[in-house]
């Protein structure tokens, strides 16, 4: 199987799943870096990447632009809805997308895609999904990355 398209998740994935609100409000997230050089080097050879989350906020819009992403879809349920707009624009086949998530509102489309994969961390739901790569790191330890990196040994 070969990958073209790359999404991710965002909270329990890029980040450790942690809402950190300062006193006046803001919402804070912790980001890994590594997972910004998976996403590169990626995209560099040639595949698409993306983020989907059912979250709405300025923060991950931020971070999807510094991380260079072709497609950031917030506010998405479900989820696959998104996941196949993206294929559709692309033409690429969802059976050549690759897909991390940890929560239940991924299970749908991690049942889909050619090779999904789950951190460490994830719901039981999501890890008891036949097929499913359960990874050795946990959500916004470079997770990402680490999916990456097995993507580009066994999967181009």
């Amino acid at each position: 199987m070969k990958i073209k398209l790359f999404l991710t998740d965002v909270d329990g994935v890029l980040t450790d799943a942690g809402m950190y609100y300062t006193e006046a409000g803001d919402e804070l997230k912790k980001f890994n870096t590594r997972d910004g050089m998976g996403l590169k080097l990626l995209r560099d050879l040639g595949i698409k990447t993306g983020i989907i989350t059912t979250e709405n906020t300025k923060l991950v819009e931020r971070r999807a632009a510094k991380l260079k992403v072709d497609h950031l879809v917030q506010g998405a349920y479900p989820k696959v809805n998104a996941a196949m707009e993206i294929c559709n624009k692309e033409g690429i086949l969802i059976s050549e997308t690759a897909y991390i998530g940890d929560d239940v509102n991924c299970i749908e489309l991690l049942e889909i895609v050619g090779l999904a994969a789950c951190p460490a961390d994830a719901v039981k739901k999501v890890k008891d999904i036949p097929g499913i790569l359960i990874l050795e790191k946990n959500g916004g330890e470079g997770v990402v990355r680490e999916f990456a990196d097995l993507i580009m040994e066994k999967f181009l």
